[in-house]
């Protein structure tokens, strides 16, 4: 009998039902061709001890075999692999001696200076991460949405979705978006001034798109979001930056450079910028409504994590004051449930969102209509609210411990202002510990730093990066600063 206890690890806080990761690996057990057609599993029982899991979970799982045809049951025999496998073996025209389609370089042209994400390290199961600030997902409410995606699939009106054309996500999600957002953020706003997008950068993206044009100058930050520094410099823009001080982004340079050239846009991150995490004043906020309006200049507001507040009540949106049509307002729900929800939304004006829509549909012709509507349910009802209040509460507790350790323990090499909300931290090293060695350093010693840094080229002189606290237990908390304590002795 294989090892089925060392190969097939059960993680316990997988978001991935248990009973569905052991048939996964049973599934690769036999793509591998260690379980090859024919051999007999293990009975329900015998496998549940070996795993320590409760037999009625192996039996699910081998039922999730059974669905899929990857196993035969043979009556008062057992159960076996499938003697006919669930495999395409398609029929090949290649001729002896040609290369396979794919392992040639492409040779017609193409753009080939996209600016990429650079790749996760590969990370060991003993690695603690710091990432740039995401949610826990032990918090995520994966049994509310489980509880309305099946409330969706016995509907009849969700088959009717899912074959009509998208406006810009379901009407569900419109209505309790529009409510959610007045509610919370005083947009007073209705469902044709809503996209729903597959997060906000999809919106950054979208918004940009429409507004830009080569050539033309954008007002970014210094430092500012890199990833939309991308989109921005993709689409042929030139980026001129405005430094961030403890009161936001200086709005008297902003002017100045509104006096000296003609600039097509304004990208701002006012309420936790990103990635110092600073508040913007209300008296630059009031200064720059008033250059808004003077100049007629659009903006694109990013609003990431609004709802994460802790130590006062947090400051209005500039969309929610007088701007004269001219403030896209960009946020997302991916920092209300976990990374790998995929929702966001743009609000502006409805001659803007009308035009949004169709570029939307050319890169993506229908939203997730499943997860829109579970997610609309849960905003009406009030779970996602009663969800944001629990969060904020244990965040608020992680954010205050993280602050206090490295005040303790840390205060030689880093500087930091504690946040108001959000779920990351500005940590500044000093400069004999740049991050070039910081980096490197701590993911030897099993530390995998993964939040924005900025410390090459133009950005050198800031040597800093995004701490995401949220999603780290005290435990966690404690091990990260004793090596980087270790680390810069």
């Amino acid at each position: 009998m294989l090892p089925f206890k060392t190969l097939i690890i059960v993680e316990e806080n997988s978001p991935v039902a248990i009973y569905r990761q052991i048939a996964n690996k049973l599934i690769g057990l036999i793509q591998q061709g260690l379980l090859q057609p024919g051999v007999f599993f293990p009975g329900s029982r015998e496998l549940a001890a070996i795993l320590g899991v409760h037999r009625k979970t192996i039996i699910a799982a081998y039922q999730e075999l059974a669905i899929q045809n990857w196993v035969e049951t043979l009556p008062r025999k057992g159960i076996r692999v499938a003697a006919d496998l669930p495999v395409i073996k398609p029929r090949s025209f290649k001729r002896a001696g040609q290369s396979l389609p794919y392992h040639e370089p492409a040779r017609f042209s193409f753009l080939n200076d996209v600016t990429g994400i650079d790749a996760n390290p590969e990370l060991r199961r003993s690695d603690i991460v710091v990432n740039d600030g995401f949610p826990d997902t032990d918090l995520a409410p994966f049994d509310l949405l489980m509880r309305e995606y099946r409330k969706q699939l016995q509907g009849v009106y969700l088959k009717r979705l899912m074959s009509m054309r998208d406006f810009g996500g379901t009407p569900a999600l419109k209505d309790a978006t529009s409510l959610f957002l007045n509610d919370s953020r005083g947009l007073n706003i209705s469902n044709e001034h809503i996209l729903i997008t597959r997060g906000a950068q999809m919106a950054i993206y979208i918004a940009a798109s429409l507004i830009l044009k080569p050539g033309d100058k954008v007002l970014v930050s210094d430092p500012n979001y890199f990833i939309a520094d991308a989109v921005f410099t993709k689409m042929g823009a030139r980026l001129v930056r405005i430094p961030v001080g403890a009161e936001g982004m200086d709005v008297d340079a902003i002017e100045n450079a509104l006096k000296k050239t003609k600039i097509k846009l304004l990208y701002i991150i006012p309420h936790h910028h990103h990635p110092t995490t600073v508040t913007m004043s209300s008296s630059r906020r009031i200064k720059l409504l008033q250059l808004i309006k003077q100049y007629q200049l659009p903006v694109i507001e990013d609003d990431y994590d609004y709802d994460f507040h802790y130590r006062n009540s947090p400051v209005l949106p500039l969309a929610s004051a007088s701007h004269g049509g001219n403030v896209i307002y960009i946020g997302s729900f991916t920092k209300l449930l976990a990374p790998s929800f995929r929702l966001g939304y743009m609000i502006g004006p409805a001659n803007f969102i009308a035009q949004a829509i169709n570029l939307k549909r050319l890169i993506d012709l229908r939203g997730d209509t499943l997860m829109e509507e579970a997610l609309a349910n849960m905003i009406t009802t009030g779970d996602l609210g009663r969800h944001i209040k629990k969060s904020n509460k244990i965040y608020s507790q992680r954010c205050d411990l993280i602050c206090q350790l490295f005040n303790e323990h840390l205060n030689h090499a880093v500087t930091f202002s504690k946040p108001q909300g959000g779920m990351a931290l500005w940590l500044k090293f000093h400069k004999e510990y740049p991050l070039a060695t910081i980096i490197p350093k701590a993911l030897s010693a099993g530390l995998v730093l993964l939040g924005s840094a900025y410390y090459k080229g133009e950005n050198e002189k800031h040597n800093g990066l995004r701490f995401g606290f949220a999603s780290l237990k005290e435990k966690d908390m404690q091990q990260v600063v004793d090596i980087l304590s270790l680390i810069t002795k």
